[in-house]
């Protein structure tokens, strides 16, 4: 029997090494210094890993989270492994859009420009609230992203060429938005699958409205990854979710990939509004290509975060 566990998890571990391998990397090295990038959720997982590399870049890099103390602490290993001093942190809860307004506010005070946004942090699948009042996925993973974006948009633009790099998740396939339930709340599942839905509609509705004026944006799948999203569930849910990981997820650092890709290459500089998936244009299902339903919910976005009315 235990010669038979061995084989098995010698075979798992070939299949799974020869699949990281087919995985690409983005090889554009170039260089960001005197640029300003901007990362929410930038104090673990891919967001970290985007950190360091675009750090090494020489990137002014900010990275925007909740939790001080975790932010310290990454902050320590980004500017370690990155040989950057150039990192600093800022407050911001995208659960509370008074948070989001009080950091734009900061940072246009604070930052002269902003090169590059990239909308990481994410919600998983859980049934819970904002302070405003909308579902959890849907108020951090879009209205909080869709808020920050707008508000700061005035500076991306001033410091054209820019880019909004938004991740989003090729589970976004099983479920559509529905207009008269957009705060839907119900299955924690299809919740995520609708907010990373809206993370694409998003992308493309801010590539149509801001064309010829410098900005553009895309969409990332950074593929599964081994970070930490399994916190927010039972101790038997997470010892279980482990091993799925080790034994079919990639490491945030190869998931980052696609993202500094997005963020540095030239090739994609023709691709706004697109969606990226392995470092490379991914494919959409017809229905996540409606240009009408992007504008729709663009414009329910706006008086849903009060745009207007800041």
């Amino acid at each position: 029997m235990y010669i038979l566990y061995t084989i098995l998890a010698s075979l798992v571990s070939f299949f799974v090494l020869k699949w990281l391998k087919k995985r690409r990397c983005c090889t554009d090295l170039k260089r960001l210094d005197g640029k300003t990038v901007l990362i929410t959720g930038g104090n673990s997982g891919v967001g970290k890993e985007t950190a360091i590399a675009l750090a090494l870049r020489g990137a002014r890099v900010v990275i925007a989270c909740r939790d001080a103390c975790k932010a310290e602490k990454a902050l320590r290993e980004i500017k370690f492994r990155s040989h950057s001093l150039n990192v600093l942190y800022m407050e911001l809860d995208l659960a509370n859009l008074r948070s989001v307004r009080e950091f734009c506010k900061s940072f246009l005070q604070k930052e002269k420009r902003l090169d590059i946004l990239i909308n990481n942090a994410g919600m998983p699948s859980v049934l819970d609230w904002t302070d405003d009042g909308f579902s959890m996925c849907f108020g951090v993973n879009h209205l909080g992203h869709f808020l920050l974006t707008n508000t700061l948009l005035p500076c991306l633009k001033e410091s054209a060429p820019s880019r909004v790099v938004t991740l989003t998740c090729s589970n976004y396939k099983y479920q559509k938005l529905d207009f008269q339930d957009l705060n839907y709340n119900l299955l924690p599942f299809f919740t995520y699958c609708r907010s990373k839905l809206a993370n694409i509609y998003f992308t493309q509705e801010l590539a149509r409205i801001t064309e010829g004026k410098g900005v553009t944006a895309y969409a990332v799948h950074p593929g599964f990854v081994q970070s930490g999203w399994t916190r927010h569930y039972s101790v038997l849910f997470r010892m279980l979710m482990q091993v799925v990981m080790w034994m079919f997820f990639v490491p945030c650092e190869v998931g980052a990939q696609t993202v500094v890709y997005c963020a540095v290459s030239d090739e994609v500089a023709r691709l706004s509004g697109g969606y990226f998936s392995d470092c490379r244009p991914g494919t959409l299902r017809p229905f996540a290509r409606d240009s009408g339903v992007a504008k729709k919910l663009w414009e329910a976005s706006e008086r849903l975060v009060k745009l207007g009315g800041q």
